[in-house]
């Protein structure tokens, strides 16, 4: 596996003009549109699509992006994925109007099931993640935003949790909202139904970048092929290893990442990594 050189990680303004709306559905639906980078095609461009429902989570979505990552951790050839969307929102939460369907009760809990899995894919999953979020983003849709490893958000997007107006509670949301938010500001946030500014989103580091809406993609883009151009094989390794020890207490973390250090430094990718940086060359990745 080459790795990408830095033009390719680092001049987005110099690549072809990408619109998220001509991707491909992938699925009958169409709930999902896909397309590749053309300067890196290690890059997968998914984009939630909804725009009439203001993109809302629907099982279908849901179950469309979920098949399509686990596409992609199987094949072994995406080593970034920027997540978008079409319209002018970039996720209004949940669909609201889908109701409990034909298989009641437990069929909508086993729905639900598939958001809880959207969210830990998007923060823990191997490949890397980027959010480009050129809209605003509510609710679940919140909650998406915030699971990715990497965001970039609108100057004008808001983030938000009305669910408490509606008499719910962001239950599932909370945890990622916690990871990313001081405890304070997301207790007022949820209880008085605030929205965030990019600003404020960026000044707590909730966001990594701010920039005007048509920039937020080629922006995403260049941060998904800076990735891109690292090693598959340690990143997946590293990204596994912190995402183990995340609560544990620093002594067990420690012990845990000491015996991931040792198998990393046991990949082929880790000694041509050192042996580019010697040679003063840019390092050709084998994914192993």
């Amino acid at each position: 596996m080459s790795d990408a050189s830095p033009s390719k990680a680092e001049s987005p303004a110099s690549a072809p003009s990408l619109r998220l709306e001509d991707g491909a559905p992938t699925s009958p639906e169409g709930v999902l549109l896909e397309l590749r980078d053309p300067v890196d095609p290690g890059v997968l461009i998914l984009a939630l699509h909804r725009p009439a429902r203001r993109n809302a989570l629907s099982p279908e979505l849901l179950a469309a992006l979920d098949a399509r990552i686990d596409q992609a951790e199987r094949a072994g050839d995406v080593r970034a994925i920027v997540l978008g969307a079409v319209g002018g929102v970039f996720c209004a939460g949940g669909d609201l109007g889908g109701g409990l369907g034909e298989g009641g009760f437990l069929a909508a809990h086993a729905q639900r099931g598939l958001f809880a899995k959207a969210l830990l894919r998007l923060s823990q999953g191997p490949i890397p993640v980027v959010a480009a979020v050129a809209g605003d983003a509510l609710g679940g849709g919140f909650g998406i935003a915030m699971a990715a490893r990497l965001v970039v958000l609108a100057e004008g997007a808001r983030l938000g949790t009305p669910e408490l107006k509606l008499g719910l509670f962001p239950m599932m949301i909370w945890p990622i909202l916690a990871r990313n938010l001081p405890n304070k500001l997301l207790h007022e946030l949820v209880l008085t139904d605030r929205r965030l500014t990019a600003a404020e989103a960026l000044a707590v580091g909730a966001v990594n970048a701010v920039a005007p809406v048509d920039e937020v993609l080629p922006r995403a883009l260049a941060l998904a092929r800076a990735v891109a151009a690292r090693s598959p094989a340690v990143l997946r390794l590293g990204l596994g290893a912190v995402a183990t020890v995340e609560q544990q207490p620093l002594q067990a973390a420690l012990q845990h990442l000491h015996s991931q250090l040792s198998l990393n430094l046991m990949t082929d990718d880790a000694a041509e990594g050192v042996s580019a940086f010697l040679e003063r060359r840019p390092p050709v990745w084998m994914g192993r």
